[in-house]
């Protein structure tokens, strides 16, 4: 009787379960490289990326800052051509005959509006104040020793015109606007010693005089107070 043959039996390599995790090891270690020089190059692209942007933001400060101090430095050159340059038309006095002292009593002025003179020791308050009733002369001569500029209207002036001058009063320290009655123009425009007669808002001499003598060379006292003075009652 012939013998039952058997099959072979299967063994098992001990070592190919230990070399499968070997090398699913060595995968997520390769992966853990990638990833982590994928992160590194994508931090170092952001820190460039943002000293990029900040160095851009710098230099474009740095370029608003510059063209706004040549803004200014042009303002300033055409601001100091304009004060070389008589003002056509204006009426001028002798300082030396303008006094100075501070009185508490009336004056009389040789000019309506006054340019210059005896005046009461408190100022007008001339930070841009318009006042829409007469002022004190005696206080708003004050005033034009601290280098402000008085601009004086009469009912022959335009309301429009009113208006105009008004808003370029407000937004410009060292003037102030009131209304004189008796005064011969229309519009009048007074610094210390110096006057000018316009119908128009729009005159170029108007901008011409701000710029000519607001806290101008003709000042007595430059850098004296416009403002803690008289206020409108």
């Amino acid at each position: 009787m012939a013998s039952k043959s058997g099959s072979t039996p299967q063994h098992t390599d001990p070592n190919s379960r230990q070399a499968r995790i070997a090398q699913m090891r060595r995968a997520e270690q390769a992966r853990e490289r990638r990833n982590k020089a994928i992160a590194i190059t994508l931090s170092s692209a952001v820190v460039v990326g943002l000293v990029g942007f900040g160095a851009w933001v710098l230099i474009d400060q740095k370029r608003t800052e510059q063209r706004k101090q040549e803004a200014a430095e042009q303002l300033r050159r055409e601001a100091e051509e304009i004060r070389k340059k008589p003002v056509e038309g204006e009426q001028l006095w002798d300082v030396k005959n303008l006094g100075r002292n501070h009185v508490e009593t009336p004056v009389k002025y040789e000019m309506n509006p006054p340019v210059g003179g005896d005046h009461h020791p408190r100022w007008m308050n001339c930070n841009g104040d318009v006042y829409k009733t007469p002022l004190p002369e005696v206080n708003a001569v004050h005033s034009l020793e601290h280098g402000a500029v008085w601009v004086t209207y009469n009912e022959k002036a335009a309301p429009a015109e009113v208006d105009k001058l008004a808003a370029t009063v407000a937004k410009t320290p060292y003037t102030l606007m009131s209304p004189v009655k008796e005064q011969t123009g229309s519009i009048m425009l007074s610094a210390w010693g110096k006057q000018l007669t316009v119908d128009s808002a729009d005159d170029p001499r108007v901008k011409q005089f701000f710029t000519k003598y607001v806290q101008g060379e003709q000042t007595p006292e430059p850098g004296a107070a416009c403002t803690n003075g008289l206020a409108a009652k």
